[in-house]
């Protein structure tokens, strides 16, 4: 099984536990991850062999691109989605790993994992642990989150080269609205709905542009692969789109790409307790 398959398997595990309040009896000890998107905070808890046990997403707009809009705010979701980890886990969390968008500040994040009770023991940009969990040798991780299109550039396992544009969800958002002349978040939930391939043919032009800061980034760092990160990468028809406007590239677009980094970022404390970090 090739590690792209492992991997998505244990998104389809994570998207399935998601929110899931229940209780589990006898699970194994398990660490945490937490991401502070642009659009929404995540929690996994996973144990030792990398499966996950829990799973809480809650859409905020308290962290943009990395840098912290509403310091309180995130800190009450971080404690509440930790609270609700430790009533379905029965287990209690002191400690946390997190990650950061390449270019920011990596203790804007951290800042609100420590007020939030939690010990911080895992960092690393946002690229590289996604890179790691892929364990993609060569070629480019493209993060497509609310606000930005992150592009990086991998060789030899590293992230050698990385940029960050304006074009992401909220455009895409803020396209429809104006398109339909309704409010930002009746879009949002057109957007999210059941019914969300209907406007493709509204919003096509912003995942164009997105292939556009693609295809400029790339243009003199050659790889062969594209690997699709991020909750906008979920539209559907967007994967098809890049591939369409980036020939030459296999775009790989994982089975729940909303999770992608917060598994990547929860898993990282498994390869650093296995490293013998």
């Amino acid at each position: 099984m090739s590690a792209l398959d492992r991997v998505n398997q244990r998104l389809r595990r994570v998207a399935a536990l998601v929110n899931n309040k229940r209780r589990v009896t006898g699970a194994p000890p398990c660490h945490l991850g937490i991401d502070l998107g642009t659009a929404d905070v995540v929690l996994i808890a996973c144990d030792e062999s990398g499966e996950p046990h829990a799973a809480f997403l809650e859409w905020a707009d308290v962290v943009r691109d990395g840098v912290v809009l509403d310091y309180f705010g995130a800190i009450q979701i971080v404690k509440s989605l930790v609270a609700k980890a430790e009533e379905k886990l029965g287990q209690h969390f002191t400690t946390a790993s997190t990650s950061f968008p390449p270019g920011t500040d990596p203790y804007a994040c951290v800042n609100v994992l420590k007020a939030a009770n939690l010990n911080v023991t895992g960092m690393l940009d946002e690229p590289s642990v996604v890179a790691r969990l892929l364990e993609i040798d060569r070629g480019a991780v493209v993060d497509i989150g609310g606000g930005t299109t992150g592009i990086s550039v991998v060789e030899g396992g590293r992230i050698v080269y990385s940029a960050d544009e304006p074009t992401g969800g909220r455009h895409v958002t803020l396209t429809l609205a104006g398109n339909r002349r309704i409010s930002y978040e009746e879009a949002e939930a057109i957007k999210r709905g059941p019914d969300a391939a209907q406007i493709l043919p509204i919003i096509q032009p912003v995942f164009e542009k997105m292939a556009d800061i693609i295809r400029t980034h790339l243009a003199d760092r050659p790889v062969e692969q594209l690997y699709l990160s991020g909750g906008t990468c979920c539209f559907p028809g967007a994967a098809d789109i890049f591939a369409a406007e980036l020939p030459g590239l296999e775009v790989i677009l994982p089975s729940e790409p909303l999770y992608l980094t917060p598994l990547a970022i929860t898993m990282n404390q498994t390869f650093e307790h296995s490293d013998g970090r």
